[in-house]
């Protein structure tokens, strides 16, 4: 159940026709900030009154618990709407976030990779349920929080996905794997989504008194460069603190450099994406 014990319904429709931008956050290593990024993201975007979808993909469900959502209160969620084929508006639920809506992890997300794969077009499970025939979904964006790896849980985002936002830890090794992902992505293009593309790389847990996060970010700049996004999201205990509490980082500390940072990095995103005004009433 959501933190307010209603589903979302329509109460996310927006004012137009226009289709959603649906961004799949992926990246096969885990730890990197893809789950943190996801919530902070959408809860920032969802600030700027843009109406957000999360759907969260991973059977970890972290996601979920972030916002509110503890394991022992799940329901039907990911899995329903992907394995049975249910639609968001019955499964969306409303959040602490006044327009962010959830699909949360459900209990049964963690056997779907071995159902799917004797499912009929089971590639495309997730795009038919984002891309009704009748109308489009009533939000300004989907973000699709992915396990991390490559199995057929993050396939189905990426065919339903118009990009990919690929976060990348400040790390030793971080750039190990992304050029795999950069491959998947372009393969899925090839032979799935010709719409497919990278949104960008957002640099993580950059911790400016550590000299590796700055040629972490060098190496990263030097080699994707400009697709590697100018916002960098800082360490900030904040947001670890935060997302104890179910609570994205806006609603824990909005003055928070973590908080401030994913407001930057959703400005960015409008940006990029050339987004226009949200065209309905607050």
């Amino acid at each position: 159940m959501s933190p307010t014990g209603r589903p979302a319904g329509k109460t996310g429709a927006a004012s137009s026709n226009i289709s959603p931008h649906i961004i799949a956050i992926a990246n096969q290593k885990g730890g990197v900030g893809k789950t943190t990024t996801a919530i902070n993201l959408a809860t920032a975007l969802a600030v700027a009154r843009y109406r957000v979808l999360l759907i969260d993909l991973d059977p970890q469900g972290n996601a979920s618990t972030g916002l509110g959502i503890d394991y022992a209160n799940r329901r039907a969620g990911s899995y329903a709407l992907m394995a049975e084929n249910r639609s968001v508006d019955e499964l969306a639920c409303t959040t602490l976030v006044p327009l962010l809506s959830l699909v949360p992890s459900d209990n049964e997300l963690a056997g779907a990779e071995i159902e799917l794969v004797d499912m009929e077009k089971r590639e495309y499970r997730l795009a038919e349920v984002l891309s009704p025939p009748d109308a489009p979904l009533a939000y300004d964006f989907i973000l699709i929080d992915c396990p991390p790896s490559l199995g057929l849980l993050t396939l189905n985002a990426l065919v339903a996905a118009h990009s990919v936002l690929v976060p990348l830890q400040c790390e030793f090794f971080a750039l190990e794997g992304v050029s795999q992902l950069i491959r998947t992505v372009e393969r899925v293009r090839r032979a799935f989504n010709s719409k497919l593309h990278v949104q960008g790389l957002v640099l993580t847990m950059f911790d400016r008194r550590n000299n590796l996060s700055e040629l972490v970010a060098a190496d990263a700049r030097g080699f994707f460069g400009e697709q590697v996004f100018e916002t960098v999201i800082p360490r900030n205990i904040r947001i670890s603190e935060a997302q104890s509490y179910g609570k994205p980082a806006h609603l824990y500390d909005a003055k928070s450099s973590g908080a401030l940072a994913y407001d930057r990095l959703a400005h960015e995103l409008l940006t990029r994406t050339n987004t226009p005004a949200p065209g309905h009433a607050s």
